[in-house]
């Protein structure tokens, strides 16, 4: 009994020692942790605690974020957690972000970490366009983002397409010109390629270094009214403060370098800020709440004590890790420069593979075809043999029909020679016949001349005997006899001669030949890009301006370009508003 009772009570007081908590999801760039936290925890602990998890270390670049009612909050370190204004339902969720932006990324950020944290939030912020990025520095942001994710360009692995599901560009730069997808990743694929041997962290810093140059990076804007209640824009960033119009967030009307300003402090929604020089009066501005003025204030209590710690010799802890930063560099070059030896040691053993595997497939083949080539000669030689047989015996049977015509020759001979006697037997019997006849004629002719010749004695026997009776009648009496001859004349026919003419014509063939003409295209090579980033910038802009539809272009694409005419730029344009003095640029604000 006794024994329970203890043990009831120590589970008490073990239950009375357990500490209450509650849950965290803290929401980075690129993943979600969730974290159990006691209650008492403070802003710290929990920050530390995220930072110690991504191993980070330059902790003063970051911050958790948090939205109330519409306003941007962040967690203050000296306070509990559970003591801010944030939703009671758990999850309680937190964005791990950079709250504050370094002037010169090459030079700040050490840790690749902390690079890669600010590439994906710059990067979300140029594609959601809350920073402004024209359109040739977009494309030109979006091969490197490509090469910070893909590694090297690969013509047969990265084919046509393979950024088709990529959002590398902002909504508006997409919508402003009369190109398709395909056009632009060609353009974006065309500077990929240019980036070989570039690592991850290599590719995100040249990011960064081009994106810290546009006039809204890491610019905290903020509606303001000065003490006429004009309308103005107060932007926060690393160098200072600025005064902006509100139809124009690239170009400041005025700047305040963070070593021009001694104090800042606000009471209630009115901002008070003293310069450095005591003798210049404090200038003053209101803004619509009093959460934004916290935040003002924390922003600019931030980026004035980096701005201040930059101009001052690196920390010890700093020093640590730019040295451990420079081994670790330099570790990742000898490793990159032996995976390249390796890579091409690899490839010139696959090149040398490829190669004999053609040379077997080759000699494979070969072997193939002689094997066919043999095949095919032994059934020609089956064939010949075959033939040859055949030729033989069609020999044979030439022969023997050879002789049998030769036979046939002879008994054809034979029969001629015996046609040939018979028809010279033909020929003399003809001839005899012939002459018979002609002896006949002949003895015809010499019968009728007889004939002719009885019949002429005859008619002169008769006249002689008419003469003898005449002469008998004349003597008995007087009478006279008068003969009468008829003849026949026989005319020949003429037989009318035709003479037929041939006409024929000689067709030549006339052949056509035909000219082949090659035609011989010049190819044209682009100019090589200078290495200077601005002719690159420049040359882009110019291939695609024709395609720009000018009805699409909003305020700030008008404002770039007009600041790219005149030549001005994110630090030449704040260079030459802090060459006037402080107690002009104070004044001049006032009377806006």
């Amino acid at each position: 009994m006794a024994g329970a009772i203890a043990s009831r009570m120590s589970f008490s007081s073990l239950k009375r020692k357990q500490p209450k908590t509650f849950t965290v999801r803290i929401v980075t760039m690129d993943a979600e942790m969730e974290f159990s936290c006691e209650v008492k925890w403070k802003g710290k602990d929990l920050f530390d605690l995220v930072c110690r998890t991504l191993g980070l270390r330059e902790t003063w670049f970051f911050g958790l974020q948090y939205t109330i009612k519409d306003t941007v909050a962040w967690l203050k370190m000296d306070k509990k957690v559970l003591d801010h204004d944030v939703p009671t339902e758990e999850p309680v969720t937190f964005h791990f972000l950079a709250k504050f932006y370094p002037e010169n990324a090459e030079e700040e950020l050490v840790q690749e970490i902390t690079q890669h944290l600010f590439f994906l939030q710059v990067k979300k912020q140029i594609l959601d366009e809350k920073i402004y990025c024209p359109p040739e520095a977009s494309v030109l942001l979006a091969s490197y983002a490509v090469q910070a994710k893909y590694g090297d360009y690969d013509p047969s692995v990265h084919k046509r397409g393979f950024l088709a599901q990529e959002e590398l560009l902002p909504k508006r730069v997409i919508n402003l010109y009369q190109m398709t997808p395909e056009m632009w990743e060609e353009r974006i694929t065309a500077w990929y390629a240019e980036h070989r041997g570039r690592a991850r962290d290599e590719a995100e810093m040249e990011y960064l270094k081009i994106a810290q140059d546009l006039e809204m990076y890491g610019v905290n804007y903020f509606a303001i009214k000065n003490k006429k209640g004009t309308e103005l824009l107060l932007g926060v960033d690393a160098l200072g403060l600025h005064i902006y119009d509100p139809e124009n967030r690239l170009t400041p009307k005025i700047s305040f370098p963070w070593n021009e300003i001694r104090n800042i402090s606000y009471s209630d929604k009115e901002f008070t800020i003293k310069p450095l020089d005591k003798k210049i009066d404090v200038f003053k501005f209101n803004s619509s709440k009093l959460r934004v003025n916290k935040l003002i204030l924390q922003l600019c209590i931030g980026n004035h004590d980096l701005f201040m710690r930059r101009r001052k010799a690196d920390s010890l802890e700093v020093q640590q890790m730019k040295a451990q930063a420079r081994e670790e560099k330099a570790r990742k070059q000898m490793e990159r420069q032996r995976l390249a030896r390796e890579k091409q040691m690899r490839e010139e053993a696959e090149r040398t593979r490829d190669e004999l595997e053609r040379r077997l497939l080759q000699l494979k083949e070969e072997a193939t075809m002689a094997n066919e080539a043999l095949m095919r000669s032994e059934e020609t030689a089956d064939l010949l043999a075959e033939k040859a047989q055949i030729t033989e015996e069609e020999a044979k049977l030439l022969a023997q029909k050879a002789a049998e015509a030769e036979q046939e020759m002879q008994r054809i001979k034979a029969t001629a020679i015996r046609t040939e006697e018979e028809k010279r037997l033909m020929e003399q019997k003809v001839l005899e016949a012939e002459m018979l006849a002609l002896k006949m004629a002949e003895e015809s002719e010499r019968r009728a001349k007889e004939a002719d010749q009885l019949k002429q004695d005859l008619q002169e026997a008769r006249e002689s005997e008419r003469r003898a009776k005449q002469k008998l009648l004349e003597i008995t009496s007087k009478s006279s006899y008068t003969p009468m001859n008829s003849s026949t004349t026989t005319l020949p026919a003429d037989l009318p001669s035709f003479i037929s003419e041939s006409l024929s014509f000689d067709f030549k063939d006339t052949d056509m030949k035909r000219l082949s003409m090659e035609i011989e295209k010049e190819k044209v090579e682009y100019m090589e890009k200078s290495k200077h980033l601005q002719e690159q910038l420049n040359e882009l802009k110019t291939e695609i301006e024709a395609l720009k539809l000018k009805e699409r272009e909003t305020a700030l694409d008008i404002l770039h370009s007009e600041n790219a005419d005149r030549g001005n730029s994110k630090h030449n344009t704040i260079k030459k508003l802090t060459l006037q003095s402080t107690k002009s640029r104070v004044a001049f604000f006032e009377e806006l």
